[in-house]
């Protein structure tokens, strides 16, 4: 079990991105959340497995391929400090 801090940039924000991001989470039972941030950027702290953050990445990048201009991702320990994913 790993956690990730992600920021995504380009064209993320008005597009349901956020939304989409808590349904593919939910389905992935993934804990965490996304948020926008005031720069025109998303950004998201997801815990659980390794492979199923990276298929919420693969999916998102499906889904939002053309909007993504770039992300960051910093991988670390998990924190066990949620108990779903959300929203903020």
């Amino acid at each position: 079990m790993v956690r990730a801090h992600i920021q995504f940039f380009g064209t993320v924000q008005g597009v349901g991105f956020r939304y989409t991001t808590l349904l593919f989470a939910q389905q992935l039972s993934l804990t965490g959340w996304v948020k926008n941030l005031p720069n025109g950027s998303v950004q998201a702290v997801v815990e659980g497995p390794r492979e199923k953050i990276e298929e919420l990445l693969s999916r998102l990048k499906v889904q939002f391929g053309s909007f993504i201009w770039d992300q960051q991702i910093e991988w670390l320990d998990e924190k066990k400090e949620f108990d779903q994913f959300s929203v903020i």
